[in-house]
């Protein structure tokens, strides 16, 4: 008789605000047969899923689980880099951005058949400070929004849209210092993203080019706009191309330092996490194994065509040309 892998799957029942009761049974129901044998085990605090997926490693488990959001799977996968122990995805939060980039499923059943395809590839992973990020991280209006997020008592993606729209017409643009190799620069910007994925989630492309095995950092920077812009931004931002808009500047490095003026909140894959003000992020190959579907899931916005984003790129710069923008 073969020996059977160990599994750890670890959900968070707070992620995404679903119910979530017969999900254990489910996870052990699906994921096995003769490959794998599963256990399970519930958080029941910040960083408890960080702890777990520590004592998996100690106890030579082949992967660990994450079941939940982006906030989830970056305590799990905190834990596993580095180490021969894989991560599975089972996407559960509002975003879902990591799961999105990879091509994973949405569907629980599909998601867990990942798993017992038993693919395994190897990806990068990013640190800010040497805290490790896996999707995005990122200083301005974005930080404030997950802050913001993170203190409602609702999930889901209204009551982040709510929040977005609350922070817009109060937020203020700030300046930032760029230290790339030895050249350095100043901008104004009203979000500052970096990159590992391409997407925040909800299939929002904040860096539409974005591979996470390429060793690179993607980096966004938007620069302050004008509220009757803010529609034409957002639809590209949903239309995977959002770089092509002339408030935009990207960047593509191993390394890049971010110093401002003030120390406070910025998002580490979605999470609000106060941070001095010098932020240097850096991105390291291939240090963390993923279940990967066999044949993933890329999905494409409705007006994907570059003859309409062309097309649309021109009419907004000739709104702007007329609005004196």
């Amino acid at each position: 008789m073969n020996q059977k892998y160990n599994i750890l799957a670890i959900i968070n029942p707070i992620s995404g605000g679903g119910k979530k009761e017969d999900l254990s049974s489910h996870i052990m129901d699906a994921v096995g047969g003769d490959i794998f044998n599963v256990s399970i085990a519930e958080t029941m605090y910040s960083g408890h899923a960080y702890e777990l997926a520590k004592q998996a490693i100690d106890k030579n488990y082949y992967a660990v689980i994450a079941v939940g959001g982006d906030g989830t799977i970056n305590e799990v996968a905190s834990a596993l880099v580095n180490s021969d122990v894989a991560l599975g995805i089972v996407p559960k939060g509002s975003g879902n951005g990591l799961a999105r980039h990879i091509g994973i499923p949405m569907n629980t059943d599909n998601a867990l058949n990942v798993i017992n395809e038993n693919i395994i590839e190897s990806y990068d992973y990013c640190t800010v400070n040497d805290r490790p990020f896996f999707c995005t991280c990122g200083v301005g209006f974005d930080a404030v929004v997950s802050e913001k997020f993170a203190e409602s008592k609702k999930r889901g993606p209204i009551t982040y849209l709510k929040s977005t729209v609350a922070e817009f017409f109060k937020y203020q643009s700030e300046s930032y210092k760029i230290i790339l190799n030895d050249t350095s620069f100043t901008e104004k910007a009203f979000v500052i993203a970096c990159c590992n994925a391409s997407q925040y989630g909800n299939n929002a492309y904040i860096a539409p080019n974005a591979s996470m095995q390429d060793g690179l950092l993607d980096i966004t920077m938007i620069h302050p706009f004008s509220a009757p812009e803010s529609p034409f931004i957002g639809l590209l931002l949903f239309t995977k191309h959002i770089d092509i808009d002339t408030n935009i500047k990207s960047l593509r490095t191993s390394k890049v330092i971010i110093e401002r003026e003030h120390e406070g909140v910025m998002h580490i894959d979605g999470e609000p996490i106060n941070m001095g003000k010098r932020l240097e992020i850096e991105c390291h190959p291939k240090g963390l194994k993923i279940f990967t579907p066999k044949n993933p899931h890329q999905w494409q916005p409705v007006i994907p065509p570059i003859s309409i984003a062309d097309s649309f790129r021109d009419f907004v710069n000739g709104i702007r040309h007329e609005l004196n923008i």
